[in-house]
């Protein structure tokens, strides 16, 4: 038993003084406990529940703009240095597959690992997220906010209070379900179905960290499950609508890309982190419009020109050209963050240098995108809802959009972007045209980030952003 304890005790001290003396990240910034143990990162993203991501930016504050977060992990804060880590075009770059099994679901696009393995995959799907094909169904997402507007027409009716975050998620859940499988979820309706998925997708942030598999356990599977299986078993009996879902199951890809497991991990990732993500930042946007009443009313005139009768909406071409709608949508973005955990790459077969650092090859690299968004060398007094910032000339803008980054780069940019746009800009002109607002038992406690879970989560958990219509224009 004392050899036995020896021996563990050796072990333990000999993997130390390798990884604080000789491993290859040995000369790079950070905390000594950090660099010798993943207990460091356990401690704040488990003990203190997703806190690691505030003491990486105490640890740059200390160490600088690169610091050693993990034995085996960099982290680095400087902006010019972003597109080198999320690459484009050829340039390979992997995900880190210790990070990405905390997803738990491997089989998925986001959850790939190999840059050509990724690639391939993406390639399947791109055609359904292109500007082009979401611009042909900007009458299905207007369908169902006009739906949704229906539930706010009541209640202003009945002056009742509604949480907005819920029925956001109602909505971005049945234009998803509509366009990825033909099928209509009906959220809008199942509101208890579709708080079943949100749940699981809020759990699946710090849990994941200590057990991947559960991931498996509380994701809400049964649905999708469901539609798979209709899917694969009516694909050798009859033709099925073009849709994200059945390209997924086309008999020319491999048999191992047609797995049971493939399409529902990709499934649950279409609808679930869809869900989350655009109903997050719909809900900041919200939240400060109506704590902005001076440009709340701006807006609101500016809307009223392309939208004359409140109840017909312009292309969505229209809508995107027009500067303060523009503005309030790309403010939305930066203040929501989008993913606020860090995205390690991993450039496997090219030596990256940053300021003098040689990074080797294989080393997961990140950097995250609220440390991007709340710069205040680019962003002056970055926590303030200020839409006015992106106003200016079309050279000051593009500067601007080049530091927007709530959808990641390069080659493993979220595939939905163009699809989100669509649906926050559809979304936020017909609210803001029909009705006024007034919120409701919500405070900044309700939408700024505290807790790393992925996603973001609020120092007020999930509670949603509540207001009461005070007014219905038609």
């Amino acid at each position: 038993m004392f050899l036995l304890i020896v021996v563990l005790l050796s072990y333990i001290l000999g993997k130390a003084c390798y990884r604080l003396f000789f491993h290859p990240l040995h000369a790079f910034p950070g905390p000594k406990l950090a660099a010798i143990t993943s207990l460091y990162e356990f401690y704040y993203a488990i003990v203190k529940d997703g806190q690691f991501i505030w003491e990486v930016g105490r640890l740059h504050d200390k160490y600088g703009p690169i610091v050693r977060i993990t034995p085996h992990e960099l982290h680095i804060r400087d902006l010019s240095f972003y597109n080198e880590i999320y690459a484009n075009g050829s340039r390979v770059r992997d995900k880190s597959s210790s990070f990405v099994r905390f997803f738990g679901v491997p089989d998925s696009l986001v959850a790939t690992v190999d840059h050509n393995h990724h690639r391939q995959r993406r390639k399947i799907l791109n055609k359904y997220f292109s500007r082009r094909a979401v611009l042909e169904v900007q009458p299905l997402i207007q369908a169902k906010v006009d739906a949704l507007m229906q539930h706010f027409s009541r209640a202003y009716r009945e002056q009742s209070v509604i949480n907005l975050s819920i029925a956001f998620s109602a909505l971005i859940g049945d234009i998803i379900s509509n366009y990825a499988y033909s099928q209509d979820y009906g959220f809008l309706e199942d509101i208890e179905h579709l708080n079943e998925i949100k749940t699981a997708t809020q759990a699946l942030g710090s849990c994941e960290k200590v057990f991947p598999q559960a991931a498996r356990v509380i994701k809400v599977q049964e649905r999708l499950g469901e539609q798979a299986n209709v899917a694969m078993s009516a694909k050798r009996t009859m033709p099925l609508p073009n849709t994200v879902f059945t390209s997924l199951i086309d008999q020319r890809l491999p048999s191992e890309e047609r797995t049971l497991d493939r399409l529902q991990d990709e499934g649950y990732i279409l609808l679930g982190a869809g869900i989350e993500s655009v109903t997050w930042t719909l809900s900041v946007t919200m939240f400060y419009l109506l704590g902005n009443k001076k440009f709340l009313y701006r807006l609101h005139e500016e809307l009223g020109l392309v939208m004359p009768q409140p109840n017909h909406v312009p292309s969505l071409s229209k809508l995107k050209a027009l500067p303060l709608l523009r503005a309030t949508i790309r403010e939305g973005l930066r203040l929501s963050i989008g993913i606020l955990s860090r995205l390690p790459r991993v450039a496997p077969f090219e030596a990256l240098n940053y300021n003098g650092y040689i990074i080797p090859p294989g080393t997961p690299v990140s950097q995250s995108a609220y440390s991007v968004h709340m710069d205040p060398q680019h962003f002056p007094d970055p926590h303030t809802f200020n839409p006015e910032r992106w106003l200016g000339t079309a050279e000051e803008i593009r500067a601007l959009e080049s530091m927007l980054v709530p959808f990641s780069r390069g080659s493993r940019q979220c595939l939905g972007m163009n699809l989100a746009y669509a649906k926050l800009f559809l979304s936020a002109a017909t609210l803001v045209r029909r009705y006024d607002l007034e919120l409701v038992d919500t405070t900044l406690d309700n939408v700024e980030p505290y807790r790393d879970h992925f996603l973001v989560v609020p120092k007020n958990g999930h509670r949603g952003i509540k207001a009461i219509i005070t007014q219905e224009y038609t």
